[in-house]
């Protein structure tokens, strides 16, 4: 019995958009907090901007990522259009334009033409989408999912800086935000890594560089403001 392999190419778009909102939420909502944290020790101020922080950038997330994938989506259907229309226009030149493409990547002629002939009576607009544009299935742009799944996960890595601050004792609110943000960023890095096949212990330092660099800058800020306002 034929067995279906299962590809890490595969889920590209899905942990594309969800590793980038997950790690977006939680650096830029951690690094909001401690930065009005180092400039006010008003919990309603810090809680403030973790809340805005969450629901303006799940937004900003979901729209920037809508309009993008969109644009690549158009770009994708742009093309197809015009794969449709020469197939109908030049059936013929197609079928060369496609026995070259084999002939190419190393099949002999022959057989490339055998190939581009019987791929041509399948289905020739997948044939030329995939072998001449390389839109393949599991890559093909879709907004939507790509929408939601940044603004989702955005909204799942703010929610642990603000559960943090909340659940900190009195005082140490920004050292319990960094602590927390710091192991999520390493959650987050070695699951991703896991996720896309790579290698763990690399795909959790550059997370938590960034995110560390991001908290440290905005504390540096927030202190410096706050000393001189």
């Amino acid at each position: 019995m034929a067995t279906t392999e299962n590809h890490l190419v595969s889920r590209v778009g899905w942990l594309r958009a969800a590793v980038l909102g997950a790690n977006d939420g939680l650096i830029s909502t951690s690094s909001l907090m401690v930065g009005v944290a180092a400039a006010s020790t008003a919990m309603s101020e810090i809680m403030l901007a973790g809340v805005a922080g969450l629901a303006a950038g799940a937004m900003s997330m979901a729209a920037g990522e809508y309009v993008s994938v969109s644009s690549q989506a158009d770009a994708e259907e742009s093309d197809l259009a015009r794969e449709r229309r020469e197939l109908a226009e030049t059936p013929a030149a197609e079928l060369d334009e496609l026995t070259q493409i084999y002939v190419g990547r190393g099949v002999s002629p022959d057989l490339a033409r055998q190939v581009a002939e019987q791929m041509t009576a399948k289905d020739a607009l997948a044939a030329h989408a995939r072998d001449e544009l390389g839109i393949f299935e599991h890559t093909t742009a879709r907004p939507v999912e790509a929408a939601l799944a940044s603004a989702f996960t955005f909204c799942i890595g703010a929610i642990l800086p603000i559960l943090a601050a909340l659940l900190a004792p009195a005082g140490s609110v920004t050292w319990v935000i960094t602590a927390v943000s710091v192991v999520g960023l390493a959650a987050l890095g070695a699951a991703g890594a896991h996720l896309g096949g790579a290698p763990i212990l690399r795909g959790t330092a550059r997370v938590l560089f960034w995110g560390v660099l991001a908290m440290a800058i905005t504390a540096a800020i927030g202190k410096l403001v706050g000393h001189a306002v």
